[in-house]
C-alpha cells in the first residue's frame, strides 16, 4: 500500500471497527497502557585475540500483537551478518561473524519498540475440548525442568481436586507466589534449575517462572517462558542488566494467558511487603492474566540449538546474547569478557 493511501485505509478500518462495535460483533477494549522508546544494543568484542574467529548471536525483536518493532538498524564491521530462526521454537536471532585476523569487532542493533499492556481475564465459563498432542511442545520436560519425580508429586498435590486447566493453573500460580521468593544474590535472571529451586525456593525471574512452567506441565497445563528486556521509564536509561523472563499458559478455547509471579515477588521485596499485605493481594490479582507494558519480547524456548549452530551445548535460555571466540563460549554475565551495553531512550 502506498504512502498516499494509508490515511484513507486507516479511516476505513476505524469506521468498520466502529460499525462492528455498534452491531455487537466486537466489544471495544478498555484503553490499554502503552510504553515506547528506542533500544540500542552495542557490542564490542575487539579485545579478544585477533587470530581467533568470533561469532555472535543476539535475540532479535519482531512485531507481535502486543508490540511494534520499527526503524530497526544493524551496523558494524562484521564480515557477515544475517537474521535466522532456530528450528524448534522459531525464535529469531541476529547472527554475525568476524574472520580471524581482524582487530575491530563491533556491532550495533537499534530499534524502536512500542509495547501495550496485556490483560486477558475474560475467561469463558466453560473450557473447550482440546487435544494435548497439539501442545506437546509446551507440555514437555527440559534439561533443567523435569515434569516427573518430585515435580510431578508436588504438582499433583497443588492441583488436587482441580479438574480444569484454569483451576490447575491458578492453583500453581498461587503456590508459586506463596512459596517462591526473589533472591537478589542470584546471578542474572537465574538458570531455572527446578529441582534445586524446589529445595531452596529462592531465585530471580527465570528461576521462579521455571518452577511455575514445570509444575504446570507436570499437571497437564501447557505453559512457556517468554524472554526479553524491560523498557525504561525515564528519558534515558542504561538497561544492560534489565533482562526479564515472564510466563504464560494455554487455556483451551481461549488462548495464551499472561502471568508474572516473579514480578509479584520482586515488588514484594522492593516494597517490603508480607504475603498478607493488601498491596500483595493487589499485585497477585494484577499479574494473574496481565503483563505491564514495560517489556519487549525477544525469545522463546529452552535448550536451544542456535542457527547457525553454536559449537557449545544447547543454550539453557536465549534471554542474553551469546558469543564464541575460537569455538569457545564466553560468559555473557562477564562484563569484562563479553562487552555490551543496552540503552533506552524515550521517544
Amino acid at each position: 500500500m502506498s504512502r498516499i493511501h494509508r490515511p484513507f485505509a486507516a479511516i476505513f478500518v476505524a469506521a468498520l471497527f466502529l460499525l462492528l462495535c455498534l452491531a455487537g460483533i466486537f466489544t471495544a477494549p478498555a484503553t490499554a497502557k502503552e510504553a515506547s522508546g528506542r533500544i540500542t544494543m552495542q557490542f564490542d568484542l575487539s579485545h579478544h585475540p585477533a587470530d581467533q574467529e568470533v561469532r555472535l548471536w543476539v535475540p532479535y525483536p519482531t512485531s507481535s500483537p502486543y508490540q511494534d518493532i520499527t526503524n530497526l538498524s544493524v551496523t558494524g564491521d562484521y564480515d557477515e551478518a544475517a537474521v535466522y530462526t532456530d528450528k524448534v521454537y522459531r525464535t529469531p536471532m541476529l547472527y554475525a561473524r568476524w574472520r580471524p585476523g581482524v582487530k575491530s569487532r563491533r556491532l550495533t542493533l537499534a530499534f524502536n519498540a512500542r509495547r501495550i499492556e496485556v490483560v486477558r481475564r475474560d475467561f469463558p465459563p466453560k473450557e473447550a475440548a482440546w487435544d494435548p498432542a497439539d501442545y506437546r511442545q509446551w507440555l514437555a520436560p527440559t534439561s533443567l525442568g523435569p515434569i516427573d519425580g518430585p515435580v510431578k508429586t508436588l504438582a499433583d498435590q497443588i492441583t488436587k481436586g482441580k479438574s480444569t486447566v484454569l483451576a490447575k493453573a491458578r492453583a500453581i500460580y498461587d503456590w508459586t507466589c506463596d512459596n517462591m521468593y526473589r533472591d537478589p544474590a542470584t546471578i542474572g535472571c537465574g538458570k531455572g534449575d527446578v529441582c534445586r529451586l524446589l529445595q531452596t525456593r529462592g531465585g530471580k525471574c527465570t528461576d521462579i517462572h521455571s518452577v511455575f512452567i514445570a509444575l504446570c506441565r507436570a499437571a497437564g497445563v501447557p505453559a512457556r517462558e517468554v524472554f526479553g528486556v524491560r523498557l525504561g521509564k525515564k528519558a534515558q536509561q542504561d538497561i544492560t542488566t534489565w533482562q526479564h523472563c515472564w510466563a504464560e499458559f494455554y487455556l483451551p478455547g481461549y488462548g495464551w494467558v499472561p502471568v508474572d509471579p516473579a514480578d509479584v515477588r520482586k515488588l514484594m521485596l522492593k516494597k517490603n511487603l508480607s504475603l498478607d499485605d493488601p498491596q500483595t493481594a493487589e499485585l497477585r490479582r494484577y499479574f494473574w492474566g496481565a503483563w505491564d507494558p514495560y517489556r519487549v519480547q525477544l525469545a522463546y524456548g529452552r535448550d536451544l540449538e542456535l542457527n547457525p549452530p553454536q559449537a557449545g551445548p544447547p543454550l539453557n535460555t536465549f534471554g542474553y546474547p551469546y558469543a564464541e571466540v575460537g569455538g569457545k563460549a564466553i560468559d555473557f554475565y562477564d562484563s569484562k569478557g563479553f562487552r555490551y551495553t543496552f540503552t533506552f531512550e524515550r521517544i
